[in-house]
């Protein structure tokens, strides 16, 4: 008897947000199996994709999602998707006087669309022979996913768009269901006016039309699941979407308050239009954000490369092994997206995996609800080397780095962690046994790649409740993911002994992750409260309390962010601070 799939509904709100998404999504189909003779693998993509039918009987396989954006946010992606579209023959029209028709120059396609476009259409086939592997036609002579996907992994074509990503629909790979997308006409995507800047506005808008079509298309995804185990929601912290997602989190909460609700709030490390007063709006909205989202959701965790939440971040967390450009959201959302990957292995699992109740319930005791994550994109190991030895070479310190703007504690005050390594498949997760020689070390004696694991962060968290997870099957990088691995990284992800001449492209990586309640989120809490707090708005910004949030509100949410700084406090009862956090009153 199979594993039970425990569903998984998806929302994406805001446009960096949809960044993250659109690259999480290119992980994940990648890693889809569509050929039955296949065992099935460790992940069970059941929990976020839902299987349909186009209207000519095919087998359509599209994630679980719902994504919200602004009006101009897609650029040539269509709203209703091209799954179950037909065309429609203009010459039917019986209307026998003059037409005047007016047509609007679509936008231009980055050459991946382009070949995306084509493929799809059967019309590159040719370049790649019968190497595809792969056969089957969908109507109207297009050719199936699974051929597109297969001829697109073969080729690997180095597509460089740093340049021409304007959206984030320029780099999506898969088809989505008609009911995914939903755009939000009050406000621009771009342009200097109707601009959703604020965190009243966005609370202000889940209603009428808008909440209408929301709860519609929640109804849609959740009446097809028969287990349904919660919801992940990706969220814009820095902009009006943050009040949006607060006001989501609280729909999901009172309607499905029984299920898993983790939320992850992103933001990029910097802005386009970014100016003083921007730069405030943002951190107001980081600080709202977190309180309220994390008062409505199972766990709050901020996902972000940015050194701070406050006007004036250090610079933007930078990893050994990656060469990325901060200022590109197409850069940074693409390292997220790869951390997220492995932060949520463990609720979808197809054997022993932890539901997202489980998870949250064994991070968030006391009150303590927001969370912070770290990673070690990619986890830096030789070629030919084993787990223990990658682990002992780390020396005194851990391999990951912050993506929760939260320096890892060395103190070792941690109340709970999940770690989680995944794609060492094929690889020595072990020391192998060397009859005559002693063990270079402890790690070297552990039987599974699990001990070798939780050993080594015991050293680091003696005292702290810990879960380890390994997954063999790495992350597959498929086109048109960014080049922005260093050239001393292998096709695997692992480091050449000897850099060759020339280097091929990386396309799969190992990942650790770590996702953790620390005394470290109260320090950054404490922070961004303090930040907001000597800010007086009414003086410096009063538009913002001019778009639908009372002051006394504000106050009252810089308290309760106040209050749950506090939580993390040790278990001495000392409140663990920072001279930066010493308290006013």
């Amino acid at each position: 008897m199979g594993a039970v799939c425990r569903e998984v509904v998806t929302l994406q709100l805001g446009h960096f947000s949809n960044f993250t998404g659109a690259h999480w999504w290119n992980l994940q189909e990648a890693s889809l199996c569509y050929d039955a003779d296949f065992p099935p693998g460790e992940l069970q993509s059941d929990v976020l994709f839902r299987e349909g039918l186009t209207l000519g009987g095919h087998v359509t396989y599209t994630p679980r999602l719902i994504a919200l954006d602004l009006k101009g946010s897609l650029q040539t992606l269509k709203q209703e998707g091209s799954l179950y579209t037909t065309s429609h023959d203009s010459s039917a029209l019986t209307w026998q006087g003059q037409v005047m028709t007016h047509k609007e120059s679509p936008p231009d396609k980055n050459v991946f669309l382009q070949d995306l476009d084509r493929l799809e259409k059967g019309e590159l086939l040719a370049d790649f022979g019968d190497a595809t592997g792969a056969t089957g036609h969908c109507s109207g002579g297009a050719v199936t996913i699974e051929t597109v996907n297969s001829a697109l992994e073969r080729v690997q074509k180095p597509y460089r768009l740093e340049g021409s990503v304007r959206v984030w629909s320029d780099f999506l790979r898969l088809h989505l269901h008609p009911r995914t997308i939903s755009v939000i006409h009050q406000y621009n995507h771009d342009g200097e006016s109707a601009r959703l800047e604020a965190f009243g506005q966005g609370e202000a808008l889940l209603q009428g039309s808008v909440l209408e079509e929301l709860e519609d298309r929640l109804h849609f995804f959740i009446e097809e699941c028969d287990y349904l185990q919660g919801f992940q929601v990706l969220c814009d912290m820095a902009d009006g979407f943050s009040g949006f997602g607060s006001k989501v989190t609280e729909l999901l909460q009172d309607s499905y308050g029984g299920r898993g609700i983790l939320t992850w709030g992103v933001a990029p490390v910097s802005h386009r239009d970014s100016s003083p007063i921007k730069d405030l709006y943002h951190m107001m909205n980081c600080a709202l954000g977190t309180v309220h989202m994390a008062n409505h959701s199972s766990f709050f965790c901020p996902l972000t490369l940015r050194g701070g939440l406050g006007r004036r971040p250090a610079p933007p967390t930078s990893f050994p092994l990656v060469n990325y450009d901060p200022s590109q959201w197409y850069h940074s959302s693409s390292i997220l997206a790869l951390a997220l990957d492995t932060l949520t292995v463990s609720y979808r699992l197809r054997q022993n995996g932890a539901p997202m109740w489980q998870l949250a319930d064994a991070l968030t005791q006391s009150g303590r609800k927001v969370v912070c994550a770290y990673g070690a994109v990619p986890f830096p190991m030789m070629h030919g080397s084993s787990l223990p030895d990658a682990l002992q070479a780390c020396g005194e310190a851990l391999p990951w780095k912050p993506l929760s703007v939260c320096p890892d504690p060395t103190d070792g005050r941690c109340f709970g962690q999940s770690v989680t390594l995944r794609g060492l498949e094929g690889k020595n997760v072990v020391s192998p046994v060397v009859p005559g020689t002693e063990p270079a070390s402890p790690l070297h004696c552990a039987q599974s790649g699990e001990e070798v694991l939780d050993s080594f962060i015991r050293t680091h968290y003696p005292s702290t409740p810990l879960a380890v997870q390994l997954v063999s099957s790495p992350s597959k990088l498929t086109p048109p993911f960014p080049q922005i691995f260093n050239p001393s990284l292998d096709p695997q992800g692992l480091i050449y002994n000897q850099i060759p001449t020339t280097a091929a492209a990386v396309s799969s990586v190992p990942v650790l992750t770590s996702v953790q309640c620390s005394v470290a989120v109260g320090r950054m809490l404490a922070e961004l409260q303090k930040s907001c707090r000597v800010v007086d708005l009414r003086r410096v910004a009063p538009s913002f309390l001019s778009q639908g949030l009372e002051a006394a509100e504000l106050m009252e949410s810089l308290e309760q962010l106040r209050s749950l700084a506090y939580c993390y406090r040790d278990d001495s009862g000392g409140m663990l601070r920072s001279s930066s956090e010493e308290d006013d009153d």
